[in-house]
């Protein structure tokens, strides 16, 4: 199913990784050590105005120029800020992938930063965290991760709006100063490309000294229990997540089959038993969330005023079922589906570029697509029993915003 990843170290610490896709696209994706974890403390949302600051301009060309520069090569382009990383990805055709890379190496490096753009890009940002008072169900789940997580490592990606009002242009080219350090940095590319040509081509672009880079990331105290926030609507919109092992964990694949036995679709758990049987909800499912070292199940559940607390305790309750058993029905649609998701990811060179970052960022090392398939085969009733029985569902973080609040103490 897949080839050989690809390792390339340059001398200034930076990581390149590849992995062939037959393909005539390739995507590739420059990861910084500037997520919302590792920016300074009152300055959440910093990340949300870079991503798109950087991109108004570059080396010698105006934001015009480099817009149109960046849409005469075809790009699908995108950016993202997470917990470790600041990520810029783009998938093209793959003879465009070194004209691009000499784009985005002066994007990096060289960005204009006017200040005239700055306060523009501040108001788009300022415009998206005013945009989460009609989205409750995100807000909800934005709210639970910064709870359960605790800055720095649940610090929001679209900040605070006290702190972005704070962000100057002086201030922001600061955080990018300090955290746009090669040495800590990575480039994942997945498709068809030279992998001895593109490495050259980054070398010259990239290898540059770098100062001494300061990494260390402190765990914050993280607040379980119940929390509610008062919103004046129609619905109550209810997150939930309780602790499981992480993605380095040895039991990683027995509670991805046990989340996907929970809510991986129409025949899941939470879907049938909350949802269907007994119409408590028009909305749930469940995910499973790894940073380095925390990891959660997080759940949200979207209902109204007089059926959230009978929602509540029936998801709860579900969650709390997993450790007595699962049948093999379950456990088979349960691997099929995760071998299903793996095959359609395998197939976007987007989506595979960014899981070798993924996995390098929680992992230290790739795994190859056989390894993935071979390891949800080896998943047991036995091996998902043992691993859900290792884990306390009583300990959770519960958040909730909508007109009324739920009891949670009967049932924490």
């Amino acid at each position: 199913m897949a080839k050989k990843i690809e390792h390339f170290r340059l001398n200034n610490g930076m990581t390149i990784l590849a992995e062939p896709m037959n393909v005539a696209s390739v995507a590739f994706g420059i990861m910084l050590p500037c997520g919302t974890a590792r920016i300074e403390n009152g300055s959440a949302g910093a990340g949300n105005i870079i991503t798109d600051w950087l991109m108004r301009g570059a080396g010698e060309l105006t934001s015009r120029e480099l817009m149109n520069k960046l849409d005469s090569l075809g790009l699908h382009r995108g950016s993202s800020v997470g917990t470790y990383k600041m990520t810029f990805s783009s998938s093209m055709e793959a003879s465009c992938l070194t004209s691009a890379m000499k784009l985005y190496a002066d994007i990096i490096q060289n960005p204009a930063l006017d200040s005239g753009q700055f306060e523009l890009s501040k108001q788009l940002a300022l415009h998206e965290l005013a945009g989460l008072d009609d989205n409750p169900n995100q807000k909800v789940m934005l709210k639970l991760r910064e709870l359960f997580y605790a800055p720095p490592l649940g610090r929001p990606a679209i900040g605070h709006e006290q702190e972005l009002n704070s962000l100057t242009a002086e201030k922001t080219k600061e955080i990018i100063k300090k955290n746009f350090n090669l040495s800590d940095a990575m480039i994942t590319i997945a498709g068809k490309y030279d992998f001895e040509k593109i490495c050259d081509t980054i070398s010259c672009l990239f290898d540059k000294p770098q100062d001494d880079f300061e990494c260390n990331i402190k765990k914050g105290d993280r607040k379980l229990g119940y929390t509610h926030f008062d919103h004046d609507g129609s619905q109550v919109h209810i997150g939930l997540m309780v602790e499981v092992p992480p993605a380095k964990d040895k039991d990683y694949y027995n509670i991805m089959t046990a989340v996907s036995i929970l809510s991986g679709g129409m025949s899941s758990r939470l879907f049938t038993e909350v949802r269907e049987k007994r119409g408590l909800c028009y909305a749930i499912g469940a995910n499973y969330n790894s940073l380095k070292d925390r990891a959660g199940i997080s759940c949200y559940a979207g209902t109204t005023p007089d059926k959230a607390q009978e929602t509540l305790e029936v998801t709860l309750a579900e969650f709390k079922k997993l450790s007595d058993g699962v049948s093999q029905d379950e456990l088979d649609r349960a691997k099929i589906g995760l071998k299903s998701s793996l095959i359609m990811k395998s197939e976007s060179s987007m989506s595979r570029a960014a899981s070798l970052g993924g996995d390098f960022t929680l992992l230290g090392k790739v795994r190859s697509l056989n390894e993935i398939k071979e390891k949800i085969d080896a998943v047991t009733l036995d091996s998902v029993l043992e691993a859900l029985q290792r884990c306390n569902f009583k300990d959770c973080c519960i958040v909730s915003i909508g007109p009324k609040e739920v009891n949670a103490t009967s049932i924490l």
